[in-house]
């Protein structure tokens, strides 16, 4: 029993591997765009704008504030 849970007790480990991997790569593949400024007020709108819609899509499908 005591294998069960220290092979329970790492798959949040794995997970936070996994996301911060794909964080990195996904960094990894934006940081040349950075390099030129018009690009990268193109990629922090486009970030920003991402935030925004993902925000309030998600508080009208919540119900917390009246559209």
């Amino acid at each position: 029993m005591g294998d069960f849970f220290d092979n329970i007790s790492r798959y949040p480990r794995y997970f936070i591997t996994i996301i911060l991997g794909i964080f990195f790569a996904f960094f990894e593949w934006i940081k040349p765009l950075f390099k030129n400024p018009l690009t990268a007020i193109a990629v922090v709108g486009i970030f920003i704008g991402g935030f925004v819609f993902l925000f309030f899509t998600l508080r009208a499908m919540l119900g917390l504030t009246t559209v």
